[in-house]
């Protein structure tokens, strides 16, 4: 019996260990990946009309969406760690050659391998932490992780802000963002034994899952929810930044300040809403209260016309607190459903990312050629309406 005890302490401190390992590298995978999230349109705008931006967005977050359908089959093949090494390398080479690009057309494809790359090392670190994490617990520890990636999120707009040396010349933003993902692969490289958890995948198809989260309510539900989160957070990284900086005339040494600083709810909301949804509440309450609050900034992204940072800062501070409560109860409520074997699911569900990014940026286009930027916000606020729904079916975990 001791001997059983003592070998459950020592499995419980490795799990944790591990998990402790994961969350530091999600902080420079999150810091490679968020430097250039406010930069790129504003990048690609150099290069090309402001409407053409969105068709930049929308062949990227298509390109993503089909490749997260089939990702799948890359991990059942090769493992999660060899399938996260090729992704990292294809995220880096994309970086460093979007620096060295001078035309549009190379720039075009180095930026939809970079947004590809990223978005399913994302799926692959998703695996890492779920193989170490319990049932009981999965609130608080993908919390925890969320937050820990969200640090990145919080350093990253100040820092790129400071890397821009002028309107037009971003390349030390991408410099930088490809030696944040250096670190984050020596991280799990160096500790690869510990946090590369042998796990039996399923090997379901693409329409067995699609099927799966049809007729599963919650499942329905949670995708629905998080692809309207996406829309939300694919007009916060292209059009806000591009309607504060051209339209209203913030520097970007003002708008990483106030984005930085927008970003904190994401620090200090997600553990204790996940505490609270794993001992008392359930997920359900607070998605509500997270969607209203999108929906209300929206409304005050349209209808504010103030220069002044304060006034914007406090707006996009208020937007965050409910993209943060949807974001952990999101991760507490579909991870207790599922686990890492499900591999299957937990890349589809991520394909509600590509998704809501993808209809954000054709509505987006669609919207500019008719209307200022501005109405873009207007527009999805009344979108938002119909994401109550999708909460009201998922089935609450209290």
């Amino acid at each position: 019996m001791k001997k059983t005890s003592i070998f459950f302490v020592r499995k419980h401190k490795k799990k944790n260990r591990s998990l402790i390992i994961l969350y530091i590298a999600g902080i420079f995978l999150a810091i490679s990946g968020a430097l250039p999230a406010y930069i790129n349109s504003s990048l690609i705008e150099n290069v090309v009309s402001v409407r053409s931006v969105g068709l930049f967005f929308s062949l990227a977050n298509i390109a993503t969406f089909f490749a997260m359908l089939f990702f799948p089959r890359a991990i059942r093949r090769f493992g999660n760690l060899f399938s996260a090494q090729i992704m990292m390398l294809i995220n880096f080479v994309s970086l460093v050659l979007m620096v060295l690009s001078p035309l549009s057309l190379w720039l075009f494809i180095f930026f939809i391998s970079m947004w590809v790359s990223s978005n399913l090392i994302w799926v692959n670190m998703d695996i890492f932490v779920e193989s170490f994490t319990k049932n009981t617990n999965t609130g608080k520890t993908r919390a925890t992780y969320f937050t820990f990636m969200n640090l990145g999120w919080i350093i990253s707009p100040f820092l790129a802000s400071c890397l821009v040396i002028s309107d037009d010349y971003y390349n030390l933003v991408y410099w930088a963002s490809a030696l944040a993902l250096l670190f984050f692969y020596i991280i799990i490289i160096s500790n690869k034994k510990r946090v590369n958890k042998k796990v039996s995948f399923d090997r379901l198809k693409v329409l067995e899952t699609v099927s799966i989260f049809w007729k599963n309510l919650s499942l329905r539900g949670i995708y629905f929810v998080s692809f309207f989160l996406n829309l939300f957070f694919n007009s916060a990284v292209v059009f806000i930044p591009i309607y504060l900086h051209t339209n209203l005339g913030f520097e970007w040494g003002t708008l990483g300040i106030m984005f930085s600083i927008m970003l904190l709810p994401f620090l200090f909301i997600e553990i204790p809403a996940g505490i609270i949804a794993d001992k008392y509440l359930g997920e359900k309450e607070m998605m509500f209260i997270g969607l209203l609050i999108i929906m209300t900034s929206l409304l005050l992204f349209f209808f504010v016309k103030s220069t002044n940072p304060f006034v914007w800062g406090s707006i996009l501070f208020f937007s965050r607190l409910g993209a943060a409560l949807i974001e952990s109860m999101r991760e507490s409520s579909f991870f207790k459903i599922i686990n890492a074997k499900h591999v299957s699911q937990i890349n589809f569900l991520r394909t509600s990312y590509p998704l809501g990014y993808l209809v954000g940026s054709g509505l987006g286009a669609l919207i500019l050629s008719f209307y200022p930027v501005q109405y873009s916000f207007l527009f999805l606020a009344v979108l938002f309406l119909f994401s109550f729904y999708f909460v009201y079916i998922i089935k609450d975990s209290k």
